[in-house]
């Protein structure tokens, strides 16, 4: 089997891309990100989604908190 560099995952540097560096050896320099071609109205349903989402979770949580709350004051005031 060969080795083949990978975008985004692994890359064989040398010496002189290194030193170009300054001698970083932090691998992003070097393997780079792979980019994804975004659809802007997929992007737009997804963050409306995920809004939504944490919206719910906070209100859940609000909740929860106020529940807790109400525990502990029945327990501080027990003794």
């Amino acid at each position: 089997m060969d080795y083949t560099d990978v975008k985004g995952l692994c890359k064989v540097a040398t010496i002189a891309e290194i030193e170009a560096q300054g001698w970083s050896l932090n691998p992003g320099r070097y393997v780079g990100t792979e980019v994804e071609e975004f659809d802007d109205e997929v992007f737009e349903e997804k963050l409306a989604a995920a809004h939504a989402e944490l919206r719910a979770l906070g209100a859940r949580a609000r909740e929860l908190e106020g529940s807790v709350d109400a525990v502990l004051q029945k327990l501080l005031s027990a003794d």
